[in-house]
């Protein structure tokens, strides 16, 4: 069995928080009890909403992490610990989705905003660990393998950070529509599955290419 290097080991345990974390939002959907199951499934939407919108956000956290460290040769201390805030922001979502499934067909549409707030907020902190983990990693470009571009990936950052403007919006929309806001989430997350940004690669570099950085 080939022995993995710090990055792979830092991708393999991040894969398995990822992936405890995306199996706990089945746990939030509230079960029907008693008579009336037709009508109790329907009056438990709001479960059954931020557990698919969640799902999508903690797969698309997934496939892009996949994505930046497919290109990352080695890993630092600042990395490990920027990786470590992202984790914990990713393992608190079946929380706050929970949250989101409680309140969000209340009375009290006060409390349902707060709820969604709270999970914007939780995507804020998403948008801004991955801006600085890729920060990090672009700014001398020395834990990125041989494919990388290093000029043209520092170029992406603040595409990359697009999202530390937009889910602070709709933290600010939370208080005018629970239900819009939780809509656009799932909306955001669909677009980011299907326009990722591409790590730029050097002239003439494959993606199958694992050449080592020579520092």
């Amino acid at each position: 069995m080939a022995r993995l290097n710090d990055s792979g080991r830092v991708e393999a345990f991040s894969d398995g928080v990822f992936a405890i974390a995306i199996t706990l939002l089945i746990l939030e959907v509230k079960v029907p009890s008693g008579p009336g199951i037709g009508r109790q499934l329907l009056h438990h939407w709001p479960s059954y909403a931020a557990y698919v919108v969640t799902f999508l956000i903690i797969g698309i956290m997934w496939a892009n992490h996949h994505t930046v460290f497919s290109y990352v040769a080695r890993v630092d201390r600042v990395l490990l610990f920027l990786n470590l805030l992202l984790l914990m922001v990713c393992s608190a979502l079946p929380w706050a989705a929970g949250l989101v499934a409680s309140y969000l067909d209340g009375a009290d549409h006060g409390e349902a905003a707060i709820a969604l707030a709270v999970y914007s907020g939780f995507m804020v902190a998403h948008a801004l660990t991955f801006g600085a983990l890729w920060w990090w990693l672009t700014r001398t470009g020395h834990l990125f393998d041989a494919r990388v571009d290093v000029e043209a990936a520092r170029g992406t950052r603040l595409r990359f950070a697009l999202g530390s403007v937009v889910y602070p919006l709709l933290l600010g929309l939370s208080f005018v529509s629970a239900v819009l806001t939780l809509a656009l989430h799932g909306l955001l997350a669909v677009y980011y599955g299907f326009n990722q940004l591409p790590v730029p690669l050097r002239d003439g570099a494959e993606e199958g290419d694992d050449e080592p950085v020579v520092l």
